[in-house]
């Protein structure tokens, strides 16, 4: 497994695996055992001007390359990476410390979106819209932006990065990609790696491996990528808001969550219970659709909290690599301090620990708190770790309030036994997406997925993709003759 990210430990400009060029390196742990998997000297400023100008240079026949031509590579993208499943799934649990489930889930939505992208190749269609002028047809051309940055998260690294990469390519423009400091291979040069083998020209993807200490703001500020594709947090997102703005570029955000899983007086508890255990920690809480949140009608407290903690308490914590494991490692060793801290802290001032992880090495044993005061700052906040936080509340009312009692807005869930209530419930809260009777970590490629306040700006997959990464041209052409008042 050492080779496979030596291998890729290298910048991907025009086409050609290069070293970067900066004065320090980015040093790729595995965060369970602590080895170094690779070290990256980090791209300049200057390479990422030149990654954009590869990009700018070749966009354009890419643009006009046959939409059929292009789906070809697409496809290919999809074999590349079944035939290296196996390889891929081991480097999600060495680089990012994914369970071997948590790798399995990734791969699957990985290959559902390539197969997505394949086909959207075919569906920047144009539109003939009537004129109220005599003679006159309106055509209105649906065009790629050009080039697009891309800048990915850690948690699901080769997921996310794919999920703005493939389509942006599929309607016609080169990318620039940055994946995060932590997971620079899955999340950046093995994208490189299978769309070099999938055949596609060089120069219309690039990755750089860099960070904002060497480069500042040029990923941002450089003139050629007409759209950002951030995924993140709120506060990095914010700022990447800011410098687009600036330069009157179009931001996609897909930001963080603090969500509510509703769990009504009427739900089958013992489902909900694995509803909200799953959503709350699969890959140890470090998804931004995570259950944040888990709000009880007071009538099923404590059943559902009984249960609830006697099976969180059977989840078994250790090694990624082993099979059984359900909770692995945090990212780093700051995150799981920063996780630690914030258990020990919100127990101190006052709440009840059903569970009180401990942290062992990266990795952090479940927390479930409780008696949280209405005003505990932790409920306001994104956990990227695996504490549950268990919220009473008296009927609906009470529920929507609470849920809807936090700067953001991604995901959420409602567990009833009458399905329009749960719907009508969801539909008070102001979320992006909400699911019925189910988990809160959702994704699929045709539906809109993003959020709602500080969860970001935008919405990803299917038709939302076409808005994302393409823009409208208006032509206009006369077939008789305009009336001209002088």
């Amino acid at each position: 497994m050492t080779s496979f990210f030596t291998d890729l430990a290298q910048q991907y400009v025009d086409g050609e695996w290069r070293p970067g060029k900066g004065s320090w390196d980015i040093i790729d742990f595995n965060p369970y055992s602590g080895e170094k998997l690779a070290s990256i000297t980090v791209a300049t400023a200057d390479e990422v001007d030149q990654a954009y100008r590869a990009a700018e240079r070749t966009q354009p026949d890419w643009a006009d390359t046959n939409p059929y031509a292009r789906r070809a590579v697409l496809e290919k993208a999809l074999r590349v990476v079944e035939e290296r499943e196996d390889e891929i799934g081991e480097a999600i649990v060495a680089e990012l410390g994914g369970t071997r489930l948590k790798a399995g889930f990734e791969l699957h939505l990985a290959k559902e979106f390539l197969r997505e992208a394949a086909q959207l190749t075919l569906r920047s269609t144009g539109q003939i819209l009537p004129s109220p002028t005599e003679g006159k047809e309106n055509r209105v051309y649906r065009l790629p932006v050009g080039v697009v940055g891309v800048i990915s998260p850690f948690n699901f690294p080769f997921l996310l990065s794919l999920k703005s990469v493939a389509p942006a390519l599929a309607l016609g423009n080169a990318v620039v990609l940055k994946p995060h400091q932590n997971t620079p291979i899955c999340g950046g040069t093995l994208i490189a790696k299978v769309f070099e083998e999938a055949g596609l020209p060089a120069g219309l993807l690039n990755v750089v491996v860099t960070d904002i200490a060497e480069i500042g703001d040029s990923l941002l500020e450089h003139p050629v990528p007409q759209v950002i594709s951030f995924t993140g947090s709120d506060r990095i997102g914010r700022h990447v808001a800011r410098v687009c703005a600036a330069q009157l570029k179009r931001a996609v955000l897909e930001l963080g969550g603090n969500s509510a899983l509703i769990v009504l007086d009427d739900a089958d508890v013992d489902y909900a219970v694995d509803a909200a255990v799953f959503s709350r920690y699969i890959h140890q809480g470090q998804v931004c659709m995570a259950a944040n949140r888990i709000l009880v009608d007071r009538a099923v407290e404590q059943e559902f909290t009984e249960k609830f903690v006697a099976k969180v308490a059977s989840l078994r914590v250790g090694d990624p690599a082993d099979p059984a494991t359900h909770i692995g490692p945090l990212i780093s060793s700051s995150q799981a301090d920063a996780v630690s801290k914030l258990v020990d802290e919100t127990v101190a001032a006052g709440a009840t620990a059903l569970l009180h992880g401990r942290a062992e090495g990266n990795v952090v044993s479940p927390s479930v708190l409780t008696g949280l005061a209405a005003d505990a700052p932790v409920l306001q906040q994104e956990i990227f770790g695996p504490v549950a936080l268990l919220v009473p509340f008296d009927g609906e009312d009470e529920a929507v309030r609470i849920a809807n009692g936090t700067p953001y807005g991604l995901s959420g869930a409602v567990h009833t036994g009458n399905i329009e209530r749960g719907v009508r419930v969801g539909q008070r809260i102001r979320t992006g997406m909400i699911h019925i009777n189910d988990g809160t970590v959702h994704d699929e490629p045709i539906v809109p997925f993003g959020g709602e306040k500080n969860s970001g700006l935008g919405r990803l997959n299917g038709e939302s993709m076409l808005e994302a990464f393409t823009t409208q041209k208006w032509i206009s052409v006369q077939h008789g003759r305009s009336q001209f008042p002088f």
